[in-house]
């Protein structure tokens, strides 16, 4: 069977958890999910300083484990140590933030992003510009919470997002919506299923993205 490393660049064991569980359902007998956490990182990268930082380990996690797997997913939105990855080690590698970007404006669908994370408003930017998807992109909604006060409540989060992401349909006419970040997966599950367009949960994005080049 194949394998797949999901690298959380957040340093919350109980973060990796959850998103292996979620890449596992979406592969399904297709392949095994294992993950690895960064150590070196904070809880939740809330800043462009985390963000970069996070690179060097995701790419020395990728380093150690290269040849092991059949594939690398890179489960923070702004895909920190990608280009590192696909430079340096012969494994191929998924970021979340490139493949739910890529989905999301399949078909020329104009798209918008809904996260927690403020201070990332560049760096979210920037992933899209790169995608090549720019003339498409409808912007980047925010919650008004603090996002480490709403990933330790997932009632909140779930209905600060759903917010977030209903102003990126009537105000800025978005036709399908990221739920942009690895922890914030459940509640990109669980907004699945309330809107009529739709909701794009970046690490089942991903996998599918992997699981179909492999």
């Amino acid at each position: 069977m194949r394998s797949i490393l999901l690298i959380n660049p957040n340093s919350s064991a109980a973060t990796t958890d959850m998103m292996v569980g979620i890449a596992q359902a979406t592969a399904g007998q297709q392949c095994r999910v294992t993950g690895a956490t960064a150590r070196r990182a904070p809880a939740m990268i809330v800043d462009p300083v985390a963000l970069e930082a996070a690179a060097d380990e995701v790419l020395e996690i990728a380093a150690w484990n290269d040849g092991s797997y059949d594939g690398f997913l890179i489960a923070a939105f702004g895909d920190p140590g990608l280009s590192a990855i696909r430079a340096r080690c012969r494994t191929p590698a998924a970021g979340i933030a490139e493949c739910s970007i890529c989905e999301a404006a399949a078909d020329g669908r104009r798209f918008g992003i809904a996260t927690t994370t403020p201070e990332l408003r560049s760096a979210i930017d920037q992933r899209v510009m790169a995608s090549g998807f720019a003339r498409q992109y409808t912007g980047l909604r925010l919650t008004s919470a603090d996002p480490i006060d709403l990933v330790n409540d997932r009632h909140r989060q779930r209905e600060a997002l759903a917010e977030t992401v209903r102003r990126c349909i009537e105000d800025d006419g978005s036709q399908a919506v990221i739920i942009g970040g690895g922890p914030l997966g459940e509640a990109a599950r669980d907004l699945q299923h309330v809107f009529a367009v739709p909701i794009i949960s970046p690490i089942p994005a991903a996998m599918r993205s992997i699981l179909n080049s492999l």
